[in-house]
């Protein structure tokens, strides 16, 4: 058997940190429904840049998922950019409109905008583009940009960066999971980032009220002879179980490990008649590219889109865009 050594670094482009030093007043902005991994990598990188002695500000339309609300700096993140920043940096988000509401155009269309992802289905939005599909995460990316100017990491900043290379690899646990990433981890542990603190908040604790949710989504649980199944949250499940966050906090997941399922789907109603669609697949089926169709994007594993229309317009039309590609895919 051949050893193939995996490098510990990711390449980042050497203009970077030039622009990120040139830089005074910096606004990081991640994805609207952050998950760990958004909420991490915009937190590492800020405080990396306050490290540095700039102004950073953490910006994302909405607030951080209950996994990780526990992180210290949570509370600074600002719903707006700030009219006077002089560069914008976006980070884990794939498009322009995955900035949302904070993101005008108009206002912020003539900065400098530095687009960092790991996302392959990024649209190189981007006046400056960083994106790199073998990152496990884009707190993977935050680590290497580090180590690559030679910026040291606190404490802090390597708690940031782990909680969301856990949140993204499902505690070490994705495919794409190799020695370098396991090097990456082990280096943010000798820095102080506490693994297994993290891994007891981020994973092993749930609301009540997303228990409660579970178990009224769970009984409308569809199964489909292509191996997908699915079911859907209602805007009434989610007052019912005072669940009023936008993520189905790994019911996806859940559902998707079932035995012999390839896709697992949650359909998610929300305000006005749009439909979140969550999409987890086993190793070797690609959902990425039906949500990528259906205007969003994420990994071949893990993906997702917003859609507009009703649950009875939208379910039909994304499970026939399934049942086709776990055809062409899978065979039967």
């Amino acid at each position: 058997m051949s050893h193939t050594h995996v490098s510990d670094t990711l390449p980042v482009p050497p203009e970077l940190k030039e622009i990120l030093e040139d830089g005074e007043n910096i606004a990081v902005i991640t994805h609207v429904a952050p998950d760990g991994d958004a909420i991490g990598s915009m937190l590492g990188l800020v405080h990396l840049l306050r490290e540095r002695g700039k102004v950073a500000t953490p910006v994302c339309q909405d607030p951080a998922p209950y996994q990780v609300n526990w992180l210290p700096g949570v509370h600074e993140i600002q719903h707006v950019i700030p009219p006077d920043v002089d560069l914008l940096v976006s980070i884990d988000l794939s498009d322009v409109d995955r900035m949302g509401e904070p993101y005008d155009r108009e206002a912020f269309g003539h900065l400098t905008l530095v687009n960092i992802d790991h996302h392959a289905t990024n649209t190189l939005f981007g006046t400056v583009n960083w994106v790199e599909p073998r990152a496990v995460a884009a707190c993977e990316m935050v680590y290497h940009m580090a180590q690559a100017f030679d910026w040291p990491m606190s404490t802090r900043v390597a708690t940031y960066v782990l909680t969301g290379l856990l949140t993204d690899t499902r505690g070490l646990r994705t495919a794409n999971v190799n020695a370098r990433v396991l090097r990456v981890v082990t280096h943010l542990v000798e820095l102080g980032a506490p693994i297994g603190e993290i891994t007891e908040l981020t994973f092993n604790r749930k609301p009540l009220s997303l228990i409660k949710l579970w178990a009224l989504a769970l009984p409308h649980l569809h199964v489909e002879p292509e191996g997908i199944i699915w079911t859907v949250i209602t805007e009434a499940m989610r007052r019912e179980s005072g669940h009023m966050e936008e993520n189905d906090g790994g019911l996806v997941s859940f559902i998707a490990s079932a035995e012999g399922m390839y896709v697992g789907v949650v359909f998610t109603e929300k305000e006005g008649t749009r439909v979140n669609i969550s999409l987890r697949s086993r190793p070797g089926v690609d959902v990425s590219q039906v949500a990528f169709a259906l205007g969003g994007g994420g990994h071949p594993q893990a993906a997702g889109a917003t859609v507009e229309g009703t649950l009875d317009e939208v379910i039909p039309r994304v499970l026939q865009l399934l049942r086709e590609s776990v055809r062409q895919q899978v065979g039967g």
